[in-house]
């Protein structure tokens, strides 16, 4: 089937970032929160991320108003129910994205393909409580998604070939490239990613450095663009979390049991950029380490 309209579940920092490359593609979209202030906020940076790629001559101060012109914001989920590709990129949570899914099931069309953007959580195990396991898969999007090139397609157990071509197709559109990953816990990228910036809490837990110079060593010593304890603080400490608890119960390897100090973080609110604290303190002009 060819794609046309995209329905979007959660305007946050994934959500917006999926609505705003859809809509520079073409793509009429809808976007969904439970929040009207969050609809907002989420247009604003829309707004203002395309605004800056006009500034860089990315793009043309046209494209960037066409775009806006393309999206549409809802609070009524049942609404998505008309789109031809919905992409559900709400918290990662696998009670909460079945709830979604419960709800915009009786409005979906025959057709419709209906994906997440989870980074963790089974496709297969998501797909089996939809009334359409083959035309569900796995459509993992990388933060900043206007940025980053990859898209990760995940296929479930059952999802059939015409789904997976159709999404990657979305992909092709995009200007994007797409990796094709095998329904296991945490994918391709987090598989990877998740344990090594685990393991710099660790190598922090333990003392062997402090945070600036974890996070120096990696940049300097691998070439890093990011360290790793930075990194950590801007995809969020909760994600982070909840990505090593999903490796560790879906693989039952002791190796990717989750520091400890990352665990007190999120305990403690410290959820990184989002919060404002995390292994860095964003109150400031600049941000300062906290350990």
């Amino acid at each position: 089937m060819e794609i046309q309209s995209v329905g979007i579940i959660g305007a946050g920092q994934m959500g917006n970032g999926i609505a705003h490359v859809m809509a520079l593609a073409g793509y009429d979209v809808m976007l969904n929160d439970i929040s009207q202030d969050a609809l907002d906020a989420a247009v604003a940076r829309i707004e203002k991320n395309l605004g800056r790629q006009v500034g860089g001559g990315k793009i043309s101060a046209d494209d960037a108003t066409a775009a806006i012109g393309r999206i549409q914001t809802v609070l009524d989920l049942p609404r998505l129910g008309s789109c031809d590709l919905v992409i559900e990129a709400a918290t990662e949570n696998e009670t909460i994205k079945n709830k979604i899914f419960e709800t915009l099931l009786p409005h979906l069309g025959p057709e419709t393909i209906l994906t997440s953007n989870t980074s963790s959580i089974s496709i297969t195990r998501l797909a089996s409580r939809t009334d359409r396991p083959e035309k569900f898969m796995g459509f993992h999007f990388m933060n900043p998604v206007p940025v980053m090139q990859l898209v990760e397609l995940i296929r479930g157990i059952a999802t059939d070939e015409p789904t997976y071509k159709a999404c990657k197709e979305v992909v092709r559109r995009l200007n994007k490239t797409a990796a094709s990953a095998e329904d296991f816990p945490a994918f391709i990228v987090n598989r990877i990613l998740m344990p090594m910036i685990n393991e710099a809490v660790y190598t922090l837990y333990e003392g062997v450095g402090n945070v600036q110079s974890i996070d120096q060593s990696m940049k300097l010593g691998a070439n890093h663009p990011m360290g790793p304890l930075e990194l950590a603080d801007f995809i969020g400490l909760d994600t982070c979390l909840a990505i090593m608890n999903v490796l560790h119960d879906g693989l039952a390897d002791t190796k990717y049991r989750p520091c400890p100090l990352l665990t007190k973080y999120v305990e403690a609110g410290w959820l990184g950029r989002k919060s404002q604290r995390g292994f860095y303190d964003y109150r400031g002009e600049t941000p300062v380490p906290t350990r």
